[in-house]
């Protein structure tokens, strides 16, 4: 690829918490020179008035769940209005709204459903046209919103859910601040009173899946996958420590996962049992639907193949991940053209739509 002229080097403001910056740095995703697709990085801060700073830039690339100070939850499934954030990125935000001309990667409207496990669970449900051409379903979890654990038809409610048990807690809000991975798993009815995890909630369906979780990136038009170690089987649950004296297993899904530390099974043996039943264009399908249903740049979601049944299971999801698990010299590029690919996108220069009209060629996995 041929470096682009100084006319067409356009400059990306970016602005995200010191630690986030730090490591995208450290794997060359901000150079200050032009990279070959002709982008060069500026880092913002709200040290300076942000209006001034954003008048240098062609294109916006922004974390704002990390400048969320607080989200106000209640019974209603819409929580827009109740997010509050720092004055840097409110002034940020009331900036974008005032020049549309602006490219930001992304909007902060298209990032508000990955906020809301219960609206992330509702959009899933649109999956289910894209099972047609496959042996395969993929789908979200099932799942049930609570708003309170001593409810006394909470029983009756999992039932009709179809929510056998285990079942994972886990909070509505699904980022942005401390106490949104805050989770469960729950074995019984009587696991739910008193339980600690933030409400409202969302109580997911725990699908066995032989501890293989697919890990999903979508960076512009390319789809990367890597194989990662996750939870064990139901049965395995349920012979862990906590589950033997009959308390839920509490976690922190960002610091660490529920495991048998006494029978760790062989990761590459797991891995190419779930590899066997991957349908890689199911899931491919799955990334470009969501990727225009969310009109999202850069997102993550999280794949586990049931066992009894085969179903891909959508069980995570998420914006601007770190996408650490692609290696550098692959993700990074793509990284970068992602961000070329959406800045023309919104110039109206593509005459193609958002989906890619070859979804094999753009697919990489890293086992």
């Amino acid at each position: 690829m041929e470096a682009e002229s100084k006319e067409n080097i356009l400059v990306v403001g970016y602005i995200m918490k010191p630690s986030r910056k730090e490591d995208f740095a450290k794997r060359g995703a901000f150079p200050s020179h032009p990279t070959q697709n002709g982008l060069i990085f500026l880092p913002l801060n709200f040290e300076l008035p942000i209006s001034s700073q954003l008048q240098q830039v062609d294109v916006l690339l922004h974390k704002a769940t990390d400048e969320i100070v607080d989200v106000k939850m209640s019974s209603s499934s819409e929580f827009v209005d109740k997010i509050e954030y720092t004055k840097g990125m409110q002034d940020l935000q009331r900036y974008t709204e005032s020049h549309p001309e602006c490219c930001v990667i992304d909007p902060f409207p298209n990032i508000y459903p990955v906020l809301d496990r219960l609206r992330i669970q509702q959009i899933l449900f649109g999956l289910e046209n894209l099972c047609i051409k496959s042996c395969y379903r993929i789908r979200g979890p099932r799942f049930l919103k609570v708003n309170s654990f001593e409810e006394p038809n909470l029983e009756h409610r999992l039932f009709e859910a179809k929510l056998s048990f285990p079942n994972i807690v886990k909070p509505q809000v699904a980022c942005g601040v401390a106490v949104a991975h805050s989770m469960a798993i729950v074995f019984n009815i009587e696991q739910y009173k008193g339980l600690n995890v933030p409400l409202p909630a969302v109580v997911q369906e725990y699908v066995d899946h032989s501890s293989c979780l697919f890990k999903f990136y979508v960076l512009g038009e390319k789809v990367f996958y890597a194989i990662k170690k996750s939870t064990p089987n139901a049965a395995t649950l349920m012979g862990l420590p906590e589950a033997c004296d009959l308390k839920p297993i509490l976690f922190d899904s960002l610091k660490s996962l529920p495991i048998d530390k006494k029978n760790q099974q062989v990761e590459d043996g797991v891995s190419s049992a779930g590899i066997q039943q991957l349908d890689l264009e199911l899931v491919t399908d799955a990334a470009n639907w969501l990727r225009s249903v969310l009109n999202l740049t850069i997102f993550g979601f999280d794949v586990v193949i049931q066992e009894a049944t085969g179903d891909h299971v959508i069980v995570d999801l998420n914006y601007l991940p770190s996408f650490k698990e692609v290696p550098d010299d692959v993700a990074i590029p793509a990284f970068w053209e992602a961000i070329k690919w959406r800045f023309k996108s919104e110039r109206g220069q593509r005459n193609s739509s958002l989906a890619p009209s070859s979804a094999d060629s753009n697919i990489v996995s890293f086992p």
